[in-house]
């Protein structure tokens, strides 16, 4: 990763989710205060093999920890109250195919084959 001046990197942990990663990285302000910034990086693979990331980051300031803290929770909670711990989504289902390749492999399954008989040939 590069660093910007004056934002010497300081303490990092990542935790990888699949395609995403997650960044915490503890930085240093030119005047020598702590800050936190988490970034989300996704990898995206193009039809030719090649790929690239997507990034988003936050800068998290220590006057805002107690508050992020306590709606980060909150909306965890409701979601979890909501839903459960239980992922539902059919992305995340290990049977899980895209549309494209349902569709795909129907139309084989259906499709009209002409019946070559090798005696006309």
């Amino acid at each position: 990763m590069k660093e910007r001046e004056g934002q010497e990197e300081i303490f990092s942990q990542i935790l990888r989710a699949g395609r995403r990663t997650y960044f915490f990285d503890v930085r240093a302000t030119k005047a020598g205060d702590y800050y936190l910034t988490v970034t989300e990086s996704k990898k995206f693979t193009h039809d030719d093999g090649s790929f690239h990331y997507q990034k988003h980051k936050i800068y998290l300031y220590k006057e805002d920890f107690v508050e992020f803290q306590e709606q980060l929770k909150q909306a965890t909670d409701y979601i979890i109250n909501e839903k459960g711990e239980e992922v539902i989504s059919e992305r995340h289902q290990k049977d899980f195919k895209k549309e494209d390749e349902d569709a795909n492999n129907e139309n084989m399954a259906t499709a009209d084959f002409t019946e070559v008989n090798f005696d006309d040939i």
